[in-house]
């Protein structure tokens, strides 16, 4: 059966009739009036009519028995100019475009940007009579007016009794004690019952459908949809994709209809035809002809007149789906402009969500707008709820971007809320200063706390993603013995839960801060873990061969007591310095040139030193220089009586935490592990080098820093 009231005879009959209506009728008038046609025929007043009607002339005779029909059923003055009226060249319904399908279901795909992403197939178990045929028995009647409306005090207190429901036994106790409801009253109510029963592609609860309150509601909108004000209308046909109802039941065809007409008039606002298109989007997709017609009506206003609500659903709008293509970039360009005039003035509902967007649409060239909307978060950091605050943190990690006044913000509110916040929130906040390198001791001494006492409650990936910013900052916070005790716990319980690479990488970072995992490791190397780490189908990712290495490594160097399997050969790598993911950090030329400079004028010449030097422990060494027995320097090209290697790191910038002077751990490790193979390290950090003044300081400095127990009589 199909929609309220749905004939009862044959699909295939119907869509016989269909077919042959639109084959007698030029393309313009078959696309702008399907629905409205399909409306007509979805009334089972007129089952009789229809099935008593049969000959060659099936189509035009039934077509006209319909309209007589709505004559008397006194609808004729809405529906008649639609089906024989003039017609204008170019007008497109999509919802004439949607397909009737005979015997099977009808697949909805049902895009929706934050709300989800769903497929809909006419189940029978609640929808057998389409979603607006069960509300026929209703006992409940409600009074939807715009004659004699509620008052805006009375709408806004029902709007805050709807918004403090937690269950949708409340929203339908709320509305079982309604008696007058505006149409935008009604459309909320259905709305709030979405946002407390939608789970991931479907409802909690299909049977809230079934409440005579849900159903009532909807008889009367489908039944006064051509009395609803705009802004009702479209917010109702929102609703009912959100309750995922059947896209041919009569509610959602006679919605969709009323709002074409609307469309042709011209009259809706830029918010109203926002609010249609993410419906349109919805149902149909983004190949939607009346979309189409939504996104001219939008352009032709102009970002620079938009509101500030305006212009957040035009930009949601595009990130449901009406900008896929690229199609809509002239517009994005004059919108990011007007944006940034507005960012003062958002709250922090419209920054995190405007984020959102810009990540979304992969506006990576709106860095301007993304800056001003990262000055304005500084303010609702403590205002943001859990997932705004989750979606910030995600979209600045995204851009790159990082702002000291937000760090500073960040740095306040953190510890008041790590015992409280969700823990996805909890891991972001972790993810965000490890990811841009920032060093907040307040932020992860906070972190350390709650994770010790809500480590239980993490699954794996987020234990994993809490602990890896610290292997990474070479950070171990004060209750380091209780956070690395908790971690070894839960990997002896849950080991078998985390994902290979997940585990490799929570190992590695544990040796990165001189935690080392023994117990774990040689599960590691065995053959069976090694096969899970490879892609089926795949050579083993380079960045996974080199943790692995350098796992190896550390436990042969620092745990001299390890007597498990041994790392294959084959898995191993033979440098750690490797384009695309990289265990050490490539030298700063320009200190390096400086250096390279002072060492001519002290060694006397460039023979004397080599750069870029693969040992064959995988690591790259900035600069060796090497000893004889007496400490006379040799020449790097000589391999024969050398007592002692000289292992310069030249330490720029993006070896050290953000604005601290602490080594990433990655950089420590190497310097450790260089100086437990028999290396003499002599680290050259750009803050020190940079107070240097002039060459003969930049001489001396080397020497001292070389040489410090030898003496040189001239310079």
């Amino acid at each position: 059966m199909i929609g309220c009231g749905a004939l009862q005879w044959p699909h295939v009959k119907l869509h016989r009739f269909y077919n042959r209506w639109k084959a007698n009728q030029s393309e313009a008038v078959s696309r702008r009036y399907g629905t409205t046609l399909y409306v007509i025929l979805n009334e089972g007043r007129l089952h009789r009519d229809l099935e008593a009607t049969a000959g060659p002339d099936e189509g035009e005779f039934m077509a006209l028995k319909a309209a007589q029909r709505l004559h008397s059923l006194g609808r004729a003055g809405r529906y008649i100019p639609r089906l024989f009226g003039n017609i204008s060249q170019g007008d497109v319904c999509c919802a004439s475009e949607l397909r009737i399908a005979a015997d099977r279901p009808i697949h909805h795909n049902c895009v929706l940007g934050r709300m989800g992403f769903s497929t809909i197939t006419r189940d029978p178990s609640f929808l057998a009579s389409g979603s607006v045929g069960l509300h026929k028995g209703s006992v409940f009647r409600f009074r939807l007016t715009q004659l004699h409306p509620p008052p805006e005090a009375e709408e806004r207190r029902f709007g805050k009794r709807l918004a403090g429901c937690s269950s949708s036994r409340q929203v339908l106790r709320l509305l079982r004690h309604a008696e007058t409801l505006s149409d935008v009253m009604a459309a909320g109510a259905l709305h709030r019952v979405a946002d407390l029963e939608q789970e991931g592609c479907s409802l909690r609860d299909p049977g809230v459908l079934e409440k005579d309150e849900v159903r009532s509601l909807c008889f009367q909108l489908e039944q006064d949809s051509g009395r609803l004000t705009d802004g009702g209308l479209v917010s109702a046909l929102m609703a009912c994709t959100r309750l995922f109802l059947d896209p041919w039941s009569t509610l959602v065809v006679r919605l969709v209809a009323e709002s074409q007409e609307r469309l042709d008039h011209g009259r809706m606002s830029v918010g109203e035809l926002c609010t249609l298109g993410r419906a349109l989007l919805a149902l149909e997709g983004p190949g939607c002809g009346m979309l189409g017609q939504v996104m001219q009506q939008v352009q032709r206003r102009g970002p620079a007149a938009w509101s500030l609500a305006e212009l957040l659903g035009v930009y949601w709008l595009l990130q449901d789906g009406a900008a896929e293509g690229g199609h809509q970039q002239a517009l994005l360009h004059g919108m990011h402009a007007h944006a940034l005039t507005l960012a003062p003035r958002m709250d922090a509902a419209a920054v995190s969500g405007l984020l959102g967007a810009l990540v979304a649409l992969e506006q990576s060239n709106a860095t301007p707008l993304v800056m001003a909307l990262c000055r304005q978060a500084v303010r609702h950091v403590g205002g943001f709820t859990d997932d705004q605050l989750s979606l910030v943190l995600g979209v600045l990690m995204h851009f790159g971007h990082s702002d000291v006044h937000f760090v500073g913000a960040m740095e306040r509110h953190v510890p008041r809320v790590a015992f409280t916040a969700r823990p996805e929130t909890v891991t972001r906040v972790a993810q965000y200063f490890g990811q841009r390198n920032i060093l907040s001791r307040p932020v992860f001494d906070a972190l350390a706390e709650s994770f010790v006492y809500r480590a239980d409650d993490y699954d794996t990936g987020q234990v994993a993603r809490q602990i890896l910013p610290l292997g990474k900052l070479g950070y171990l916070p004060p209750n380091a013995g209780e956070v690395f005790g908790k971690v070894e716990g839960i990997l002896h319980t849950r080991f078998s839960q985390f994902q290979p690479r997940t585990l490799l990488s929570l190992l590695h970072a544990c040796t990165l801060v001189e935690r080392f995992p023994v117990n774990f490791v040689s599960k590691v190397f065995k053959s069976y873990f090694l096969q899970e780490l490879q892609e089926p189908g795949t050579a083993m990712d380079r960045l996974v061969l080199a943790q692995l290495t350098q796992l190896y490594m550390t436990v042969k160097l620092e745990c001299p007591f390890y007597g498990g399997p041994i790392l294959l050969p084959k898995y191993r790598v033979k440098s750690f310095l490797m384009p695309g993911g990289s265990l050490e950090t490539l030298v700063d030329v320009q200190l390096y040139n400086h250096v390279r400079s002072g060492l001519v004028t002290l060694l006397g010449a460039r023979t004397y030193f080599a750069s870029k030097v693969l040992t064959p422990y995988c690591y790259t060494l900035d600069v060796e220089i090497k000893l004889d027995e007496e400490g006379y320097v040799l020449p790097a090209s000589h391999n024969d009586y050398v007592h002692k290697r000289v292992a310069l790191c030249i330490d720029g910038h993006k070896r050290f935490t953000l604005s601290s002077r602490q080594l990433l751990g990655r950089e420590a490790t190497k310097q450790r592990h260089l100086r437990l193979l028999g290396y003499q390290v002599v680290q050259i950090p750009f803050h020190e080098f940079e107070e240097l003044k002039s060459q003969s300081e930049v001489v001396e400095y080397l020497h001292n820093k070389i040489f410090p127990k030898s003496y040189r009589l001239s310079w």
